[in-house]
């Protein structure tokens, strides 16, 4: 495997992507703010045009130790043995949801010796939940898959995936990979709190929760907010709920993505299925650091030995409330990994990825979800 990454910072940088080698695949990350994000794109597809762009807008690019803004986190990978594919899927369609869309994409790159599929996806047009059960469907238990929602920093107004050459809003892109030469390591951890008591979902609708208790959900979930509540949706990053929707399951983490004041809901990244219980959650910034830590473990006790490429999607409510100190969560990622590993990855609306090798894949909020490959 070759890799070569790269820092962009204007679309003059095309000019200083220096490669010694033809890559198969081109991964970025890209600010929304990026100033001719669309025609570095294009540009890039016309000087390497057998190689696949891949990637999404973020709320925060990383590359390396590093977070930034404003810029594209590129990294071009050569694979010795192992072959990729794309496709993706437009979600316009009025009969295409989330399910069938996932669904689709699997089909699309069900071939023999597919080993990993890769996702991203709009953030904001898609239910993150029904997406991974879509993918899942067709598939064995030997493929494995995770990826993450785009971002456009903590605006939640617009967000893409990289599409051949072009950058595409309500759509999905997935990568398949396929050998057997190819190793894939991934988990994904929180770190959160949860407080308070425990309250029924008595009325949903996939991810949209109308009542907790028999009580409207935006007025009980304002009262938790108090003068934040006026800052929602945003500052619903800052509380997540924790659900549980089957006894003794490990709860996930979901993150609300917007709000109807007239319907009193709250919408969220994936499903909150009624008759499933909830729990407020609050940030331990030492504890969300241990997260990080703790899954850049597993996703290496998964493999075995060192690995060459990670991809690291964090949740933007994570960097909000982590701030200045966010850059400790990717610094003790690669502590683990070590420095023979390129590092690159996104600040998300939503990672998708096992807990670890023991569990199925599923939608997380406010996790570091990480993902390697070596060869």
């Amino acid at each position: 495997m070759k890799i070569y990454q790269h820092k962009v910072l204007s679309i003059e940088d095309i000019e200083t992507i220096a490669l010694d080698f033809t890559p198969d695949v081109f991964f970025l990350f890209i600010s929304p703010v990026f100033n001719g994000a669309e025609e570095f794109v294009k540009k890039l597809h016309q000087k390497f045009d057998t190689a696949i762009l891949f990637g999404c807008s973020t709320a925060g690019e990383i590359l390396g130790n590093k977070i930034f803004d404003a810029s594209i986190a590129l990294t071009a990978v050569r694979f010795s043995h192992t072959k990729l594919r794309c496709t993706a899927i437009d979600l316009n369609s009025c009969e295409m949801d989330s399910f069938k869309a996932g669904k689709a994409l699997s089909e699309n790159l069900a071939e023999k010796n597919l080993r990993h599929i890769f996702v991203l996806s709009d953030g904001l047009f898609v239910n993150g939940a029904e997406l991974v059960d879509g993918l899942t469907a067709p598939l064995d238990t030997s493929v494995s898959i995770t990826g993450g929602l785009a971002g456009d920093g903590a605006n939640f107004e617009k967000t893409f995936v990289i599409c051949k050459d072009r950058l595409a809003s309500k759509k999905i892109v997935a990568l398949g990979f396929y050998g057997d030469d190819l190793t894939i390591g991934y988990s994904s951890k929180g770190g959160w709190d949860s407080f308070g008591i425990e309250r029924m979902v008595t009325k949903s609708d996939l991810n949209i929760l109308y009542e907790l208790d028999g009580v409207p959900a935006l007025d009980l979930y304002k009262t938790f907010l108090g003068e934040k509540a006026k800052e929602l949706p945003g500052t619903g990053l800052l509380f997540p709920l924790s659900m549980r929707d089957e006894t003794n399951k490990s709860p996930v983490v979901r993150t609300i993505l917007g709000i109807d004041e007239k319907a009193k809901s709250l919408t969220f990244a994936g499903n909150i299925p009624q008759g499933s219980y909830v729990r407020l959650m609050k940030a331990n910034i030492d504890r969300i650091i241990n997260g990080a830590e703790h899954a850049a473990d597993v996703a290496q006790a998964n493999i075995g030995k060192q690995p060459q490429l990670a991809f690291l999607i964090s949740c933007v409510g994570r960097r909000l409330v982590m701030k200045q100190l966010a850059e400790e969560e990717v610094e003790a990622v690669n502590d683990v990994f070590g420095n023979a590993v390129y590092s690159t990855g996104f600040y998300s609306y939503g990672e998708i990825a096992p807990f670890d090798k023991f569990t199925p894949c599923a939608l997380h909020n406010q996790t570091m979800t990480i993902t390697t490959f070596s060869e």
